[in-house]
């Protein structure tokens, strides 16, 4: 086959920042190359027009029109337009689209269009208790109506999806998938406690109440480290600049002390963050299936993570990590504190995680599900 990623990111040099949608896009193209798919990648809202081809995949660099009141409707148009082109030159036969802002809502390419639920705006207002814009509100409500077929990447986001516009459309859940050969585990011995938080710096993914967990962590391993890595951003809430300046007058003076900002690393990089951890932390609120946690667990790290939602389609609490509310800071700690000092359950941990992610969460797997999910589309779409 050959399949168009619609997508707002890519983890490229050439493509500016990409986060979770980008990172599981990535890892799904791998795998469909590998199984002799053609993989097409069109990012909109880069800087130019452009296009490159890199290790088997066709990347267009999409620039989005600039005019007052009809961008958002220029950009959809130009959109559109490649789209037919590609698929008249039979190189590609389905696009699959997020749900984010609801981009594929008024495009209307020759070939079926899918949805991949990965968290519409909507969704993480809902799970963050923040009002969402009503032009992003209808946009989304208007591209789940529209499209071909929806897979949602676990089925709580599903679920919460349909119920929050009102829809009663189906689903097919794939997980993300990572992967295997890119996150294989290597021994690396390291004598010191370090936990690792990796993702945005943002108040949806639990980054206020991280201090607070580490604070009482900090009160009986006053030799573990926290370091930090990923895009620091501003926070809505207090319309401050900065999340991670927030962070900082929330840790007690010795807490803070053991706690690194690293910052953005390259996507190439942060396989060696996350093997010089000892255990990760997800204190999040908002997710739909995080690539994050699939990719720690892949490299044999404990982890600990929120148990909103989601949470228990990756792991199952107390065999292959721990789930906890980020509010509940002393649970929280604690379990953080079991696992720093009893070896041996962090090596259950360890090895029941890496079992998981080779069995549920393979982008081999993933790729064989999309493929035949994408299939049942294109096959109805040419008799339709």
């Amino acid at each position: 086959m050959k399949i168009a990623f619609l997508t707002p990111e890519f983890p490229h040099a050439k493509l500016g920042h990409s986060g979770g949608i980008g990172t599981s896009i990535k890892h799904l193209a791998v795998a469909l190359l590998k199984q002799n798919h053609k993989v097409s990648i069109l990012v909109y809202g880069q800087k130019e027009d452009g296009f490159f081809s890199e290790n088997g995949i066709d990347i267009y660099k999409i620039k989005n029109p600039k005019f007052k009141g009809l961008s958002w409707y220029l950009t959809k148009k130009k959109i559109e337009k490649l789209a037919i082109k590609l698929h008249r030159e039979q190189k590609i036969d389905i696009i699959e689209a997020p749900d984010w802002t609801g981009i594929a809502s008024f495009v209307k390419p020759s070939c079926p269009i899918v949805i991949r639920l990965h968290g519409s705006d909507t969704y993480f207002c809902h799970l963050d208790n923040r009002k969402v814009k009503a032009v992003n509100k209808y946009h989304e409500r208007k591209a789940l109506k529209d499209v071909s077929g929806i897979i949602s990447v676990s089925a709580y986001t599903g679920e919460l999806t349909n119920k929050l516009f009102g829809l009663k459309r189906e689903f097919t859940v794939i997980h993300n998938g990572i992967n295997l050969e890119m996150f294989s585990p290597e021994a690396i011995a390291n004598k010191e406690s370090i936990i690792l938080y990796f993702g945005t710096l943002i108040r949806k993914k639990g980054l206020l109440e991280l201090p607070y967990i580490f604070n009482k962590v900090n009160e009986n391993h006053p030799e573990a480290k926290l370091i930090l890595v990923g895009k620091d951003s501003p926070d809505i809430k207090t319309q401050s600049k900065s999340t991670w300046q927030l962070m900082q007058t929330l840790f007690t003076k010795d807490a803070l002390a053991k706690v690194e900002y690293v910052g953005v690393v390259p996507y190439s990089k942060m396989r060696a963050h996350i093997e010089k951890a000892t255990l990760c932390v997800f204190p999040t609120f908002a997710e739909a299936l995080p690539v994050s946690w699939l990719e720690a667990m892949a490299l044999k790290k404990p982890i600990v993570a929120s148990n909103i939602g989601w949470a228990k389609e990756i792991v199952d609490d107390g065999e292959d990590g721990f789930l906890v509310h980020p509010k509940a800071h002393k649970d929280y700690a604690n379990k953080i504190s079991e696992l720093l000092e009893n070896e041996t359950l962090k090596e259950e941990f360890s090895i029941a995680a890496r079992e998981k992610i080779i069995s549920k969460f393979s982008s081999e797997i993933v790729a064989k599900q999309s493929v035949d999910f994408y299939k049942k589309i294109v096959d109805a779409h040419s008799f339709s």
